[in-house]
């Protein structure tokens, strides 16, 4: 008894040990690094990890900085990583306008410049892969290469499964509602403004996207939120893009299956723009 008694004690300390010396970074909430910038008039908040060419991760709707672990982890290796919490999430202030892609492209613009960023890597996420696609067609002057993974350039069953649509639009009314009865449970201004902007934007047409000059690694899944056929109209449109649909995965595969996704990432990052000669040849 006295023997088992001493094993679960070093059982025990060993494991805290080892728990201990695991603990992750706090991505998103960092004291030691994180630090503000006022962009269009707006307090943002950001991060940033590593050294060598910029990267800059642009996060979904509804997923901040923190949601970033496993690729500041993998990247910032690498490449200096630049993580921003996009206005109205994470620690970041929502400011006086509604919600809209446009604006939030406009804000990374601006954040670019500021961070004196040259020849930058885009890694863009869900509602990040929009704002990637936005900079890439308004704003591309030190853009080196962007990822677009996950990204819808309507907001209807066109673009996005019928399911997903109707999930959208009932989380805004839930968000309306309770904006109405001055309910305190969340911060419903900003889940309204969240799910009004994936309700009504965005509006990204076929001669928006061959305004892009620069090479683009359009990527989902085939188990995505995102119609297979919208991510092949995407990359059909974009002059200089290559496709990546990941078999088997989720929309969420960088959080699930990060070892493929950074290195799927990576790899197109690394290597040169695989020419489009003979695409879409008869």
């Amino acid at each position: 008894m006295k023997t088992k008694l001493i094993l679960l004690i070093l059982f025990w300390c060993f494991n805290s040990s080892n728990i201990k010396s695991q603990n992750k970074t706090p991505y998103g909430d960092n004291k030691e690094v994180g630090k503000y910038v006022v962009l269009n008039g707006v307090k943002h908040y950001y991060e940033v990890y590593g050294n060598g060419t910029p990267l800059l991760l642009i996060h979904g709707n509804s997923t901040p900085t923190r949601g970033w672990a496993p690729q500041i982890d993998f990247f910032s290796k690498k490449y200096k990583v630049y993580s921003i919490d996009c206005r109205g999430r994470g620690k970041s202030e929502l400011g006086k306008d509604s919600l809209t892609y446009m604006q939030q492209a406009k804000d990374l613009a601006e954040f670019i410049k500021a961070m004196k960023m040259d020849s930058v890597y885009i890694v863009g996420k869900s509602d990040g892969g929009i704002i990637g696609i936005l900079l890439g067609i308004y704003f591309p002057e030190h853009i080196k290469k962007i990822v677009a993974f996950g990204a819808n350039m309507q907001p209807d069953s066109n673009s996005l499964y019928p399911s997903t649509v109707l999930e959208i639009h009932h989380e805004r009314e839930k968000a309306d509602k309770m904006l109405a009865v001055k309910d305190t449970a969340k911060n419903w201004l900003i889940e309204q403004q969240r799910n009004r902007m994936m309700e009504f934007q965005p509006h990204i047409t076929s001669a928006d996207l061959h305004k892009i000059k620069i090479p683009v690694l359009v990527m989902s899944t085939d188990r995505d939120l995102i119609k297979e056929e919208h991510t092949f109209f995407i990359y059909k449109n974009i002059p200089f893009a290559n496709l990546c649909i990941l078999s088997g995965e989720k929309h969420g595969v960088a959080k699930l299956n990060p070892d493929l996704f950074n290195k799927t990432v990576d790899t197109y990052l690394s290597q040169p723009f695989k020419a489009n000669a003979f695409r879409f040849s008869e």
